[in-house]
C-alpha cells in the first residue's frame, strides 16, 4: 500500500555565482534603509506531494524529479524534506 508524502525543496544558484535578483533586492532593501546586509541570495520553494510505498522511495522519485526538472544542476543547487502525511 502507498502511503503519501509531502516534499519541501529549496532550490538556490550555486556559490560563486552571480545572483542578479538577489542583487536587486538588496539594492531595493538599502533603499529602504536596511543598509546593514552583506549579501542577499534569491532562490525557490517547491512543494510536492507523492505517492510511495517507503520514504526512501519517496525520496529517490523526487530526486528524478529535480534532476530532470525541478532544479538545473549546472547552476542551481537544492535540499529537500520530506514528511508522511497523515
Amino acid at each position: 500500500m502507498q502511503k503519501l508524502f509531502q516534499a519541501k525543496v529549496y532550490v538556490s544558484l550555486k556559490k560563486g555565482l552571480a545572483d542578479p535578483q538577489g542583487s536587486t533586492i538588496k539594492e531595493a532593501l538599502e533603499s529602504l534603509g536596511y543598509r546593514n546586509l552583506s549579501e542577499v541570495r534569491f532562490g525557490k520553494y517547491i512543494e510536492v506531494k507523492l505517492r510511495a510505498k517507503t520514504k526512501k522511495g519517496a525520496e529517490q522519485k523526487l530526486k528524478e524529479m529535480c534532476g530532470k526538472l525541478l532544479v538545473n544542476p549546472i547552476i542551481e543547487e537544492y535540499s529537500y524534506h520530506i514528511e508522511e502525511e497523515g
